[in-house]
């Protein structure tokens, strides 16, 4: 069992704290939103929020909610200016500061660092579409494509649209102007956030991040893309265990927390939500047992025991949920894991940052006393956080 804070020999002011969380998904807002839909049981999660069929057909999606951008994002202007994955990180940046207690603090904003974890922006699809239709019965499609670059898929529209300009659009609309960076790379870059953050608040270089990501999965151009590395879920409905063919789901939501250094959150009185206690994260070998020798050896280099709660970055594809099953079932035996997946789709960059959310929220709920986040990189890379009561 795991010991309570409050009898802890080992607290220490550079511990590194949640003290905020922003969560948006197919589920709806708020951490309390998702934990209600996790009391529900295997079943429930997997009805937890809508599915989107039809659009991408056969390919299903867990699409955003509707959300009063206007709470979190006031300007029109603004609103305007982000695709929709912007939109939904700097609205699950600026819930995150509000549970943080922060909204209205500008000199404590000034000194937020950032770290983003972001894909490659979006395309505009059907301006693709158009072109790439009209090259094929033009006379001379390169003059055509340089035309039409010059015209329709100008550099500067997909400059409106690069990874680092979430970290951009934060500071403009939250005022959150300490350092930032912006991390790319998948399901790790959502790792790397957090332990970046994590060992940069424990060295104390610094006291408080904002760290997430976000991710629109209701794009055509993304759903081909991992449709045709034979990576996306092509069925109906339907929780991990109980799909029929390989493959994830992807969903659309973003996933921000406030991290602080533990002396830091108490003197400004803030609530600390959890403590993380450790970030492990390595690249994966391609061999046989590659992905179980890590995973097994971040358990031991994090200190995860076996009664920690596991929230599982599982994927749908076989080899690496069997090689993630195994060493759970050796390091934290007779435990029922909680499958983000399942509850949220697949997040990619958020993916990680979207199960901490929900380990930190049991934890501050009194569900679980110590969490264990796995995050699972679909073709290499693994990550395992390590929270507990605070």
């Amino acid at each position: 069992m795991s010991e309570r804070p409050e009898d802890r020999q080992d607290c220490d002011d550079r511990d590194v704290v949640v003290t905020g969380i922003g969560l948006v998904s197919c589920v709806g807002e708020g951490v309390e939103a998702h934990l209600a839909a996790l009391a529900g049981g295997p079943a429930g999660v997997s009805r937890a929020g809508p599915w989107e069929t039809g659009r991408f057909a056969p390919y299903p999606v867990r699409p955003a909610p509707a959300l009063e951008l206007s709470t979190q994002i006031p300007k029109k202007s603004d609103q305007r200016q982000m695709e929709p994955w912007q939109r939904l990180g700097v609205y699950a940046a600026g819930a995150a500061l509000d549970s943080a207690g922060m909204k209205d603090d500008a000199e404590l904003k000034a000194r937020t660092h950032v770290i983003v974890a972001a894909g490659g922006g979006e395309r505009d699809w059907d301006v693709d579409g158009q072109v790439l239709t009209a090259m094929r019965t033009h006379a001379a499609p390169d003059v055509l494509l340089n035309e039409r670059l010059m015209s329709d898929v100008r550099p500067t529209l997909f400059l409106a649209q690069l990874s680092n300009l979430l970290a951009g659009n934060i500071a403009i609309v939250h005022g959150v102007t300490g350092a930032s960076r912006t991390f790319m790379g998948e399901e790790q870059a959502g790792v790397d956030a957090i332990r970046i953050a994590h060992a940069r608040i424990a060295s104390g270089q610094t006291d408080v991040f904002l760290v997430g990501g976000s991710f629109n999965a209701e794009r055509a151009d993304s759903i081909l893309a991992y449709a045709l590395g034979r990576l996306a879920y092509a069925g109906p409905p339907a929780a991990l265990a109980d799909r029929t063919a390989p493959g994830f789901v992807l969903g659309s939501g973003g996933a921000f927390l406030v991290l602080e250094a533990r002396a830091h959150a108490r003197a400004r009185g803030a609530r600390i939500l959890a403590e993380i206690a450790a970030v492990g994260s390595a690249r994966t070998g391609r061999g046989e047992g590659a992905l179980a020798e890590t995973l097994g050896r971040l358990f031991d280099e994090t200190g995860t025991g076996a009664d920690a709660r596991i929230v599982s970055g599982a994927l749908g594809l076989p080899a690496r949920d069997d090689a993630e099953r195994a060493v759970l079932a050796a390091r934290a035996p007779g435990a029922t894991p909680i499958v983000t997946q399942d509850l949220v789709g697949h997040l990619m960059e958020a993916h990680a940052p979207a199960g901490v959310a929900l380990a930190a929220g049991l934890i501050a709920a009194g569900e679980a006393r110590e969490a264990a986040v796995t995050s699972i990189g679909h073709q290499r890379g693994a990550g395992l956080v390590r929270l507990r009561a605070a």
